[in-house]
């Protein structure tokens, strides 16, 4: 091997040192051969591009566009949804909702019973019939499971996250959960609140209930009001922090008795049992807890021993037998004269 350069010319030898071995250039190594200076600062050396690997992220945006174009789109759909009582047709594929939805993956897997086709072992393409549900809400739930988003609207969102959570789509319930949050109106907070108590949902729960004690009045005059069941009414008479009277609680939960027991065909007592156990009667005058007692003759809405108790409560001029959050004023509560003998640390 030749090597091209031309030597310098070596230093001179001090006194006393033996003189340098001076080696012909033809014999010196190039220099992308010679060893690396063993300093301490000398840069490490840098990996050969060949060995490194990245995953890069392209425009997210275009990609959500093009499976957008997707969704319900009959060409190249292999499986047929008949959705509501419309019977509206649906076209998906069957690949995407099964690697998105183990719900779905475990629907199509199957296939209709009795539908195979033997020849070719592929499950039949449908059609699956959803009477169940709103063609706009099914069609959300497929917009999401193409595209990863979704648009919801006040009309559907509810609806939206109850698919979400039976389908087991967690992602979609955090962005209905979001939605409804932030378009909470007086109408709907009670629909909304039961929701969230049905499913679970801790954190759509207290702001529903914030919601409420907010505008307590407002809400019991609506129909979802008079809708909620004897337990998530109930948590509600829990708060106290209701902008309310006790005096009109009494009389929203009597009027949301009476709806109750029409619809589910059960006496007002038994339908409200649970609920009037957070009445909080000691809090009425003596003037109002006798009108209430006649009204109670009517309908038995309230157990008599829990209006004995509340006279008990005033006969001796202390909460005394009664269970210490029924004496507790809410942050609606008109103040009453006796109000003062019902705190424990009153003297």
């Amino acid at each position: 091997m030749s090597c091209s350069g031309t030597a310098s010319s070596p230093p001179l030898p001090r006194a006393g040192q033996p003189p340098a071995c001076v080696l012909p250039a033809s014999c010196l190594p190039p220099a992308c051969l010679l060893p690396a200076p063993s300093s301490s600062t000398a840069r490490p050396r840098q990996p050969m591009a060949g060995l490194c690997s990245a995953q890069l992220q392209g425009e997210a945006a275009a990609f959500t566009a093009a499976l957008r174009t997707l969704v319900n789109n009959p060409q190249f759909s292999d499986v047929t949804f008949v959705v509501g009582r419309e019977q509206q047709k649906v076209f998906a594929h069957r690949c995407v909702l099964a690697c998105r939805c183990q719900a779905f993956q475990g629907m199509l897997s199957q296939g209709l019973v009795g539908s195979e086709d033997p020849s070719n072992g592929i499950p039949s393409q449908g059609p699956f019939v959803l009477g169940n549900v709103q063609p706009e809400v099914f069609l959300a739930v497929i917009e999401f499971l193409y595209t990863n988003s979704v648009t919801l609207n006040i009309h559907i969102a509810l609806e939206v996250l109850t698919s979400s959570v039976e389908y087991g789509l967690q992602d979609l319930c955090k962005l209905c959960t979001k939605f409804i949050k932030d378009t909470l109106s007086v109408e709907q907070v009670c629909e909304a609140l039961q929701a969230a108590v049905t499913y679970g949902l801790a954190d759509l729960q207290q702001h529903c209930l914030a919601f409420i004690e907010g505008c307590t009045a407002a809400v019991m005059q609506t129909q979802g009001f008079h809708e909620l069941s004897d337990v998530v009414l109930a948590r509600v008479l829990r708060s106290d922090r209701l902008a309310v009277d006790e005096l009109d609680l009494v009389q929203a939960v009597r009027e949301w008795a009476h709806v109750s027991s029409a619809v589910l065909e059960r006496p007002v007592s038994e339908v409200a049992a649970l609920p009037v156990r957070e009445l909080r009667l000691p809090l009425l005058a003596p003037s109002e807890l006798a009108t209430l007692e006649n009204h109670n003759r009517r309908d038995l809405l309230i157990p008599a021993e829990s209006i004995a108790a509340a006279w008990r409560s005033h006969a001796l001029r202390r909460g005394s037998g009664v269970p210490s959050r029924l004496c507790r004023p809410r942050r609606g509560t008109r103040p009453r004269d006796h109000h003062r003998h019902l705190d424990p640390h009153a003297k």
